[in-house]
């Protein structure tokens, strides 16, 4: 689907480089479809990664409708939908909750097209998706050592360094995804109540607020005195680093490049485990439980709706099973 979707940095429209854009089974459904298809992800879907994820999907299932003959969106049924979602759940490489994924891209376009009176009624609402029971997530997790190992390895002689320590402790002693980390800005560092806070944007623009563990407030303050950015409260906390200079530019942190950056880190310190930019917000939750704290509270922190998500980030078990396995001795 050659839609070019809305960017990280937050742009609300959909911009087509042609008409051709479309998908073929959206333009034959004639021009309220069209518009209808074009404020669904211009509207509905705010996150950009959801946008990108259900871009792929739809684009994907579209063209396939195509292939098997269907004249248009609105001509979609649910045995359409049905022989899709089988034929994705039977694909090795694709899991089950990405098949589920998919199909929620799906009801949700369709939920829309339905109330815009593009169609009547949903071809996806009776489909069923695969079946995925999730007791624990798949993000691998330091130890606390390993965490100590990481971040005292980090050379704060520099200011990438400085920039490196205060981001990976963001995330594992703030709980913070890496989204809500790399989009903070100076002035979301601050002193309330003679500590310093973090303030963070999470999922669907959930504004957290949260104090600083100790440690967190060291790296912090090193990083925005050493880095001289306290008189820039608006622009990004996070930044990349200017090519041949060492020195920080205003451009913020891509994602993409906080992951290459972990992945350098884990190596120089010589850790073999197989990390992410996930891994520290389900190592400060582990380590935060270990220690005493209760799922509720952990879920408040993590600004979790429910503890059932946090219950996801819980690797305590996983000490559990090493020293039991122990016991077989042969």
């Amino acid at each position: 689907m050659n839609l070019m979707l809305p960017s990280a940095s937050g742009e609300a429209s959909v911009v087509l480089h042609n008409a051709r854009a479309l998908p073929a089974l959206v333009t034959a459904a004639g021009d309220r479809a069209e518009i209808r298809f074009l404020q669904f992800f211009a509207g509905q879907i705010r996150n950009p990664n959801t946008r990108r994820a259900y871009s792929r999907a739809l684009g994907a299932f579209l063209a396939w409708c195509n292939d098997v003959g269907v004249s248009s969106i609105a001509a979609v049924q649910p045995l359409h939908v049905a022989t899709w979602i089988e034929a994705q759940t039977k694909r090795s490489d694709i899991a089950a909750p990405t098949v589920k994924q998919q199909l929620a891209a799906i009801r949700h376009l369709f939920d829309w097209l339905v109330t815009g009176q593009v169609m009547p009624v949903n071809p996806a609402g009776s489909v069923r998706g695969p079946s995925h029971i999730v007791k624990s997530g798949k993000t691998p997790v330091l130890d606390p050592a390993e965490a100590r190992q990481l971040l005292d390895r980090i050379d704060v002689t520099t200011q990438v360094g400085l920039r490196d320590r205060a981001l990976i402790g963001t995330m594992i002693y703030s709980f913070a995804r890496i989204g809500a980390a790399i989009g903070m800005k100076v002035e979301d560092v601050f002193v309330q109540r003679r500590r310093l806070w973090v303030r963070l944007c999470e999922k669907r623009g959930k504004r957290h607020e949260m104090p600083c563990h100790h440690n967190l407030e060291e790296y912090l303050t090193a990083y925005l005195d050493g880095a001289g950015l306290r008189d820039d409260p608006k622009g990004p906390l996070f930044r990349t680093i200017g090519r041949g200079t060492g020195q920080l530019t205003r451009t913020p942190l891509p994602q993409a490049n906080a992951w290459a950056m972990i992945e350098r880190r884990r190596t120089a310190a010589n850790i073999e485990t197989k990390i992410g930019n996930h891994s520290f917000r389900a190592t400060g939750i582990t380590a935060y439980l270990k220690n005493g704290g209760t799922l509720e509270k952990a879920a408040t922190m993590a600004n979790h709706a429910s503890t059932r998500t946090t219950q996801l980030y819980d690797r305590r078990h996983d000490d559990v099973s090493l020293d039991e396995i122990e016991r077989v001795v042969i």
